[in-house]
This record gives structure tokens, C-alpha cells and sequence, in this order.
């Protein structure tokens, strides 16, 4: 590891270890979806009134009900229907997760592109989680999905901290290695500043664990498996795992050696999952 990963990593577990990291905040919309969410009340046209400030989050919320996935005999144009189609707890996590969106934009170009790389695979992996977690378990599709969006949630304060330092931006692969290294401890962290529940909140620092056998399958089980198809028919290091002996696939019931995309039915409903999240 060279010189310059050493002094960049040691300075940001210094920050997290001092609370001198500053980390990111929700954005506000999800914020007040989250504060109704704590309302056993809620009602639906609160919760729409709640999203319906903004017009981006709801067109996203109206496509996602109106997805294969999801859609009924009648198109769906109204946010209270779409609520009320999705539930109200489904409709905050989805909402939350979507408004997470509006974090990865950076002033420089480099950094930009870094961070809508990573979104770009965030939603593909929710898009998978969704899926597995549908067809495999009895968790909730919604939470599996949020997990799916947050599990990459550190690499922003590494970014950010990219943008300001030069060397570290010039660098790519110095870069790599440091988010890589870091961004799962940082993910927590955020996670739990934002008091997310505790099974999603451990998702970003466990979902690399491929030797992880927890009691019973859980949502870091679901993102693991999902990250590594995502990388199927790749050269990632990841596909030369022994994937036979990830404890994780037998948890969700899955043969390590069957590829998902190579079932009509299941390839269908991954591409209609990672649609309606884009």
C-alpha cells in the first residue's frame, strides 16, 4: 500500500474515530418522510402532501408503481393512489432511499462521474435485492431495496474529501484502494447518525464479509448476494470466488451455480427492478 493511501486513510479513521468527519446529512424531503413515517397516524394524503413538495421524488414514486414489477390493471397518476397501492411503509422507504439520489452530485467532473457510478450501481444492486428478497424470503422487499441503495453510502465523505485533495483525485487507483478500505466503517456510521434501523444499518460494513454466517438470512445476506450477481459474466475478482462456500446462498435457498439472468422469468423481474429505480 503506497505512501499516499497510508496518510488518507489514517486521517479519515482518525476523523471518524475524533467525530471530526463530517458527515452527510438526508436530504430534507427525505427527512420529513422519515419524521412521518414515525407517525403511526399517517395518513395517506398526509404522507402524499409530505412528498408531493417534491415534484421529482413523486413522478419517480408514480414510475415505480406503475412498473412491471408492481403495476396493476389500471395505470396509476395520482400520488395518493400510488401510496395507497404501495402502503405507507413501503412508501417511505422507497422514498427515502430515492431522495438519497439528490447526495451524489459533486462540483468537479471527476468526482461527479465517481459518484453517479456508484449510484448507478446502488440501484442496480437494490434492483436485485428487491428481487431475491421477493422470491427467496419472507423479509420485506421495500427494506431490502433501501439496502440495496445505502450499502455504498460511505464512499460520499471519502469523495467529498477527494475533491479537496488533489493527489488523492489525480489518482484513481490510490482512490479505489482507499474507498475500498474505508467506506464500510463510514457507512455504518452514517447509517447509524441516521438512525436507520439496525438490521440495514450493519449492511455496509458486513455485506463483504463472505465467510458471515448469521443465525438466519437477513438483508446483509440479501446485498451480498446481489453484489455478486451483479458481476457475473465480468472479469470482477469477485467471480473467482468459490461461491459454493458462501454461507449466505444457502441461506436464501440459492444454488451458488445457477445464474439468475438465465432464467426468463427472474431476468425479467431484476430488469424491471433496476428500471423502475433509474
Amino acid at each position: 500500500m503506497n505512501t499516499l493511501v497510508e496518510k488518507v486513510q489514517r486521517e479519515l479513521i482518525q476523523a471518524i474515530e475524533n467525530d471530526d468527519l463530517v458527515l452527510p446529512t438526508l436530504p430534507e424531503v427525505a427527512l420529513k418522510v422519515r419524521e412521518a413515517a414515525e407517525d403511526p397516524d399517517i395518513s395517506i394524503s398526509a404522507l402524499s402532501k409530505v412528498i408531493g413538495n417534491d415534484a421529482a421524488l413523486t413522478a419517480r414514486i408514480i414510475k415505480v408503481v406503475n412498473s412491471p414489477l408492481l403495476r396493476t390493471a389500471k395505470e396509476i397518476t395520482d400520488l395518493q393512489m400510488a401510496i395507497s397501492r404501495l402502503g405507507i411503509n413501503y412508501t417511505c422507504n422507497l422514498a427515502t432511499g430515492l431522495a438519497m439520489e439528490q447526495m451524489f452530485q459533486a462540483t468537479s467532473d471527476v468526482v461527479d462521474r465517481k459518484m453517479r457510478e456508484v449510484w448507478n450501481k446502488s440501484t442496480e444492486i437494490a434492483g436485485i435485492c428487491h428481487v431475491l428478497c421477493r422470491h427467496y424470503t419472507r423479509l420485506m422487499p421495500d427494506q431490502a431495496t433501501l439496502a440495496g441503495l445505502v450499502h455504498q453510502i460511505g464512499i460520499l465523505p471519502i469523495l467529498t474529501y477527494a475533491e479537496e485533495h488533489n493527489e488523492l483525485l489525480s489518482d484513481s487507483i490510490s482512490l479505489n484502494h482507499v474507498i475500498e478500505k474505508i467506506h464500510p466503517i463510514i457507512g455504518d456510521k452514517i447509517l447509524r447518525a441516521w438512525e436507520f434501523p439496525e438490521p440495514i444499518a450493519i449492511v455496509p460494513s458486513q455485506y463483504l464479509d463472505f465467510e458471515r454466517d448469521s443465525a438466519k438470512v437477513d438483508y446483509v445476506d440479501i446485498v451480498q448476494v446481489a453484489t455478486l450477481q451483479s458481476y457475473l459474466g465480468t472479469t470482477h475478482p469477485y467471480t473467482q470466488l468459490d461461491w459454493g462456500r458462501i454461507p449466505a446462498f444457502g441461506k436464501l435457498g440459492l444454488d451458488p451455480n445457477v445464474d439468475m439472468q438465465a432464467d426468463e422469468d427472474l431476468s425479467a423481474a431484476m430488469e424491471a427492478a433496476m428500471s423502475m429505480l433509474q
